[in-house]
């Protein structure tokens, strides 16, 4: 079961990653750019993900995964029962979700080249 400090572990150690707490949610983002979002309860998390395999991640799993309000489905969104999440899970959605804002230079010098 992953948690928000998990998260914020996992978020924070990534470079330019910035925590903010804006209309009472906590988000990550690199710049304007955010790539991690909390839920006001703090249950579910959103994060960045590419719009044409969204639909195949939630139908996977659906009782984990799930599409953003009406309103966000035209950005590259998802989100996640934080509960539901295993550690590894977590970790892969965080590096794969900064991944996608940030260049690949630096997202390279991070994480090797893979």
């Amino acid at each position: 079961m992953a948690t928000v400090e998990d998260v914020r572990r996992l978020a924070l150690a990534l470079p330019r990653t910035e925590e903010h707490l804006v209309r009472d949610r906590v988000k990550f983002r690199i710049g304007r750019i955010v790539y991690l979002a909390l839920s006001r309860d703090e249950t579910v998390l959103g994060f960045a993900f590419p719009k044409e395999e969204r639909a195949a991640l939630v139908a996977s799993e659906p009782e984990k995964f799930s599409l953003p309000r009406a309103s966000d489905l035209r950005y590259h969104w998802a989100e996640a029962r934080l509960a539901s999440l295993a550690p590894d899970e977590l970790a892969e959605l965080v590096t794969e979700a900064w991944r996608m804002c940030v260049p690949a230079s630096v997202a390279r010098a991070h994480l090797g080249a893979a």
